[in-house]
């Protein structure tokens, strides 16, 4: 193998073809191996990132899509920056997609559907290699746009079951109904539950709890409490100062986010309420430094497992299933 860069005579840049010459291989199999398809051996893989790592090739988008009339980045679409939950799937679309080749270009919606429907409008324009966009909630004019672009689409964080779409996720109506029932099994009784965002994910966690209150027959709409605002550790600290208030015998708090449930533990510890004795105090999402009984999204894992299976769909190969459910784990901790 060579240890001095080739450069193309015209704009000095390492080529394509100046890594097959390298790697002792045709062009056509460094592309197919640097966009990571199956059917290339491992060994000869290796063999042409090594080449190409050796030589500082870097590829030519323009030319790629030229060639394939596809781009080489994919469209992410998220909902909100500022929850952590969801860097954590991109960072793991990420770290996925680039060995194969793949940019990620990363837009976000603020859980808005006429801002999604805009922003796959401009998306797709790029004529993008795949799209992951967050959840099935969406306007129909989005829904046409994805169908009729014929772009691979993955759907994250929920799981369908209709006939062309794919999805990676978990049910979170079951495990807001699991949360409530551990807090049933823990003897409580009046259990309220605090939203933020309002989501049609959050709704689903309420619906899981309308069911399992309504089947022990403690449903009390009065104790749903559901704000549009931005999830946050002050929202949930006046929340639950709210709730306390208004109604004094509630028992537990179920709080649809942990950065809410950490300000109500908060607003707990001032207004000297102890915790679970007094109230139990739940949470969802398990983000990074949460100390309270939550649910455990596994927000790395379907991040990598979404990305692979839009890989599968961008090189042609069939996907096992279209519908993946990766779970949830109840983490019971001291607050409840």
């Amino acid at each position: 193998m060579t240890s001095a860069p080739l450069r193309s005579r015209a704009t000095g840049r390492v080529t394509l073809a100046d890594v097959a010459q390298a790697a002792g291989v045709s062009p056509i199999t460094v592309s197919r191996a640097l966009r990571g398809e199956r059917a290339v051996d491992p060994a000869l893989v290796e063999r042409v990132r090594s080449a190409a790592h050796l030589l500082g090739y870097v590829p030519d988008p323009a030319a790629r899509a030229l060639a394939s009339q596809r781009s080489a980045h994919v469209t992410v679409l998220i909902p909100m920056l500022s929850n952590a939950l969801f860097v954590d799937v991109f960072e793991a679309v990420q770290r996925s997609l680039r060995p194969a080749g793949y940019q990620t270009l990363m837009g976000v919606t603020h859980y808005n559907l006429d801002e999604e429907e805009l922003l796959l409008r401009e998306q797709l324009l790029q004529r993008p290699a795949g799209l992951l966009v967050t959840g099935l909630a969406r306007s129909d004019a989005a829904r046409a746009l994805i169908a009729q672009s014929r772009v691979p689409c993955v759907h994250l964080m929920e799981m369908s079951q209709s006939p062309g779409v794919y999805s990676v996720g978990f049910s979170q109506l079951e495990a807001g109904a699991e949360m409530t029932r551990h807090l049933l099994a823990r003897g409580r009784r009046r259990i309220a539950f605090a939203a933020a965002q309002l989501d049609a994910r959050t709704l689903q966690r309420l619906d899981g709890w309308r069911r399992e209150l309504g089947a022990a027959g403690l449903h009390d709409a009065a104790l749903e409490w559901l704000d549009p605002a931005p999830s946050s550790m002050a929202l949930g600290a006046q929340m639950f100062g709210q709730i306390m208030r208004k109604q004094p015998d509630v028992d537990a708090v179920f709080f649809c986010n942990d950065d809410l449930a950490q300000g109500a533990l908060l607003a707990a510890l001032r207004l000297g309420l102890a915790v679970p004795q007094r109230v139990a105090v739940t949470g969802f999402n398990d983000l990074t430094g949460s100390d309270l009984t939550t649910v455990r999204t596994p927000r790395a894992e379907i991040g990598t497992a979404a990305a692979r299976m839009l890989l599968a769909l961008m090189n042609g190969e069939p996907v096992a299933s279209p519908c993946v459910d990766l779970g949830y784990e109840l983490v019971v901790r001291a607050s409840s």
